[in-house]
């Protein structure tokens, strides 16, 4: 069946409507409850200074308005990272980074379960960003929140993210039938 340029048009048009306003249906954000695919977590309001962004491949993303520093959570369920190491996941969060140095990292208590923070200075097209990325595995999922900034800024902001990621929660999944 060949379809005339004017019934192309406005095939396109509907399916780009479609597009758009099934865009957002996969995840919303109340402020303190964010729901995505096959996952849902909870944070606590953001810090003074942070306003909410968009970032691709991010669940939820702000900046810090007072320091350029800015926060990434993500999270995926059910497709990898259930029997990989806390340190691999981390480290594949880094793979096109370049002159990483690493101050620390540590296993600790995180949301019941164990989650591994690491301190992390590494290079994206030679420039210099200073990283805390926590690593959790939880229910078949994988949640990694990041904070990043310029090495000359970060302490002037890793104390409100670390203070923000102590009350991370995720929530139950759903079960299935």
């Amino acid at each position: 069946m060949r379809l005339s340029s004017t019934k192309l048009t406005a095939l396109l048009a509907v399916t780009a409507q479609l597009a758009l306003s099934t865009a957002g249906c996969g995840s919303n954000f109340d402020g303190n409850v964010y729901h995505g695919e096959g996952f849902a977590f909870r944070v606590s309001p953001a810090p003074q200074g942070w306003r909410r962004m968009e970032a691709t491949g991010a669940a939820l993303a702000y900046e810090d308005g007072t320091t350029g520093g800015q926060v990434l959570v993500n999270a995926r369920c059910d497709r990898d990272g259930e029997d990989v190491p806390l340190r691999s996941l981390t480290q594949h969060l880094f793979i096109r980074f370049t002159d990483r140095v690493t101050h620390s990292e540590e296993v600790l208590p995180f949301d019941g379960r164990e989650a591994m923070r690491t301190d992390i200075t590494a290079k994206l097209d030679g420039v210099d960003r200073r990283f805390v990325v926590w690593v959790m595995k939880k229910d078949r999922c994988v949640y990694d929140l990041l904070f990043f900034s310029t090495p000359d800024r970060f302490d002037a902001s890793i104390g409100k993210f670390d203070g923000w990621v102590k009350n991370f929660t995720a929530l139950p999944r759903p079960v299935d039938p």
